[in-house]
């Protein structure tokens, strides 16, 4: 399992880091995109949005990557992985089965670091109450 582990989180490490860090170096080529997601995308792209995701992606990537502070990576990706699930599900279906594999590799990473989340869970009165 600890074997399973790694190759989750590099690879799911690598896919957030190269493809966060194509919004800022366009190594990788975009196709041109049209009705609502290219809209979508379009108005991401307008406001700079569009960056703090591909930051998102980066930071969480590399910590994913490096093997230290990993939940607080998966902290900066749980968003991002929401957002390209619904994305695929509602714009473009064509990207949806990547999306299910980053959403599995995503939550099999959370259930094996899920000590680290375990506070989040947990119906308790704050200190003092």
């Amino acid at each position: 399992m600890k074997v399973l582990t790694i190759i989750a989180r590099l690879l799911l490490g690598l896919v957030f880091a190269v493809f966060g860090s194509n919004a800022f170096l366009h190594f990788l080529p975009m196709p041109p995109m049209s009705g609502h997601s290219g809209e979508f995308i379009g108005a991401m792209y307008a406001t700079g949005y569009l960056y703090a995701v591909a930051f998102c992606q980066v930071v969480g990537g590399l910590l994913l990557i490096v093997g230290r502070f990993v939940p607080l990576g998966l902290t900066f990706l749980g968003p991002v992985v929401v957002n390209i699930l619904l994305y695929h599900i509602f714009m473009d279906r064509s990207g949806l089965p990547m999306a299910l594999v980053v959403c599995v590799f995503f939550l099999f990473l959370v259930w094996r670091y899920g000590n680290a989340f375990v506070g989040l869970v947990q119906d308790r009165k704050p200190a003092g109450s």
